[in-house]
């Protein structure tokens, strides 16, 4: 983004706003959103991260999710939302927010909307300002989803993770690093899978729908390499009609 002197300005130093980034089981939501969060400076916000962190601090909201899901019923939204807000007033938020995996549903979303319109602002020259979030979808083919997932290997020992399609080790079902007997993990079989997929598909399509009709959903092509897939994803949300 050029300042009026004809220089680049820093993402670093300048407001990034609220980016949300949709994509099914292995599209990359999470190599991405580090990338983005590294070029702007602001924080990737998991939904995940923060009830585990809200569980493990005793907090008034992570002990009534800890009740809930101890009894094996679901944290509602109204819990979830709650631990959303109380995120999004921490400081390291003030340039802007990378949404991961938040809002689910249309009905997180259009709280995500009324939330953001009264009680996050961001400035600009000293003066506070609204900044309209931008919602990228990565977009992969059912079939490349599917080998991606369940081509899945990862060492016990070390952590590594392959992938018999696209990344496999040098000796088949060895470790390169240590030598150790590769595992699949047990939600990675194909059955597993594809009702992930199937689920999903369902939640997710009302989503983009939403975001499309209020003009702010860019879509990008996520079956390229990391750099090439990062570059369209930097493009969405440089050229989105919001910074």
């Amino acid at each position: 983004m050029a300042t009026q002197a004809g220089t680049v300005t820093d993402p670093k130093t300048r407001n990034a706003g609220p980016v949300i980034l949709l994509g099914a089981p292995g599209a990359g939501k999470g190599t991405q959103a580090k990338f983005i969060a590294e070029r702007y400076g602001i924080p990737q916000i998991s939904t995940g991260d923060i009830l585990r962190d809200n569980v493990a601090r005793g907090t008034e909201l992570g002990k009534k999710a800890k009740a809930v899901m101890e009894g094996g019923g679901l944290v509602s939204d109204d819990l979830v939302c709650a631990m959303v807000a109380d995120r999004l007033k921490q400081a390291d938020c003030n340039r802007g927010f990378i949404l991961d995996g938040f809002p689910r549903t249309v009905a997180q979303a259009e709280w995500l909307d009324k939330h953001l319109s009264s009680n996050v602002s961001f400035f600009e020259n000293g003066k506070p300002c609204q900044i309209p979030p931008v919602v990228v979808s990565i977009k992969v083919g059912y079939n490349q989803l599917l080998q991606r997932l369940t081509g899945r290997r990862s060492c016990p020992a070390c952590g590594r993770i392959y992938n018999v399609y696209f990344q496999p080790p040098r000796v088949e079902g060895i470790c390169d690093v240590d030598g150790g007997k590769l595992v699949t993990r047990k939600d990675d079989t194909e059955e597993v899978i594809s009702e992930r997929l199937k689920a999903y598909e369902r939640q997710t399509l009302p989503l983009a729908d939403f975001y499309r009709k209020k003009g702010q959903l860019q879509e990008v092509h996520g079956e390229g390499s990391v750099e090439e897939i990062t570059s369209e994803m930097l493009k969405a949300i440089e050229n989105a009609d919001r910074l």
